[in-house]
């Protein structure tokens, strides 16, 4: 099985502190559509064997687009491969699109998952991020989606800058008031190039705090468990049979292709990304060319993917796995490693399954980098 993501590189305005690839000129929407869709039929062959069980528009903001454009485009990858019954279909959407008469639109077209950018329900925080919808829209979105889609997501940023346990805390409760069974949330975080970066060098804005993004985790994990969520991965919370498809694909290893400017490709041994700018990725498909870098992904890089997306998530880091596929010495490495960790209660095992404890789990990223070798491959 495998997915196909599909990058729609426009928005209406940028968020501070985004750092994607996107446009908010729409100029050229109509060119990149027909080149999306083109691209899509240049690498019909890549799946051959695999059949597709996800399509996932992201962006940038794919709510922008006519219902023509992601029904034309979820055609084409009918039309060019080989796709699954009833695949998971999910469109990343803004809650300033998704007017009533949009959100059935979009019900009415194949889509039957909904990533909602919700990010906050308050107003303070949705002016400081530079969102383009308000807090009454946030709700007024969700009261519409929930007459049309059972499986809906949204998106809720913590560790805002002067953001209370009790601010935070409401926000989490707002959202499970609307029964919606899969919420991602991320600590607000400062990328370079980025006009949040900039506000707090002027000193604008505060910066965010490390141990008030650690509070609010544990208030969003703590909540949420006692709402009957299952926190299958660090940053994604979901009901039963709610899980992302699409998402846990990265995760679990599968095979996935991007298409668009910018959009990454994986097929188990290489890993490949689009050129991120929209001119020449326009130019290049024109000229029938993907705009692609390939990387090899040696034995060592696929040790420390899988040490990193395991550790991340609910299926953990499986030692049959590391030595069935890289080998004894990799083995002895990974226990060798991690056995700090688990004297100190970040890691344990649950059988032949190594994971991260509760206390672990906020930390799991830089855990993981402790367990990844440069030098191991002979």
């Amino acid at each position: 099985m495998s997915g196909i993501y599909i990058h729609i590189p426009f928005c209406k305005q940028a968020c501070h502190y985004c750092d994607f690839h996107f446009s908010t000129s729409m100029k050229k929407k109509n060119e990149m559509v027909s080149a999306l869709a083109k691209e899509i039929a240049l690498r019909k062959n890549e799946f051959e064997n695999d059949e597709v069980e996800t399509i996932y528009f992201g962006g940038g903001t794919p709510s922008i687009l006519a219902i023509e454009d992601l029904r034309f485009l979820i055609d084409e990858v009918f039309k060019n491969f080989n796709v699954v019954e009833n695949p998971e279909i999910t469109i990343e959407a803004n809650p300033d699109d998704l007017s009533n008469e949009r959100i059935f639109e979009l019900s009415n077209n194949q889509v039957n998952r909904l990533s909602i950018g919700i990010q906050s329900f308050f107003e303070d925080d949705l002016k400081l991020m530079n969102r383009a919808h308000n807090a009454d829209e946030a709700k007024k979105c969700l009261e519409l989606a929930i007459q049309y889609f059972d499986n809906i997501s949204i998106d809720l940023i913590y560790g805002m800058p002067n953001m209370s346990n009790e601010k935070w805390l409401q926000n989490i409760e707002t959202a499970l008031s609307f029964n919606i069974p899969h919420i991602s949330s991320y600590a607000l975080t400062v990328e370079p190039r980025t006009a949040l970066k900039k506000l707090i060098e002027t000193g604008k804005i505060n910066e965010p705090k490390d141990e008030v993004a650690q509070e609010h985790f544990q208030i969003l994990v703590d909540k949420l468990f006692e709402s009957g969520f299952i926190h299958y991965e660090l940053s994604n919370f979901g009901k039963e049979n709610y899980f992302s498809k699409n998402n846990s694909a990265y995760w679990l290893g599968k095979k996935y292709i991007g298409i668009g400017p910018s959009a990454h490709s994986f097929d188990g041994i290489s890993r490949s990304w689009n050129i991120p700018n929209n001119s020449l990725y326009l130019k290049a498909i024109a000229e029938n060319k993907l705009p692609s870098e390939t990387e090899i992904l040696s034995k060592n890089d696929r040790y420390n993917e899988y040490v990193m997306t395991g550790l991340r998530t609910i299926w953990g880091i499986s030692l049959d796995k590391i030595e069935n596929e890289f080998g004894t010495d990799f083995l002895e490495y990974l226990l060798k490693q991690s056995e700090k960790f688990i004297a100190d209660e970040l890691l344990y095992f649950d059988e032949k399954i190594l994971k991260a404890t509760q206390k672990g789990k906020f930390l799991c990223d830089g855990i993981a980098s402790d367990l990844f070798l440069l030098n191991l491959e002979k």
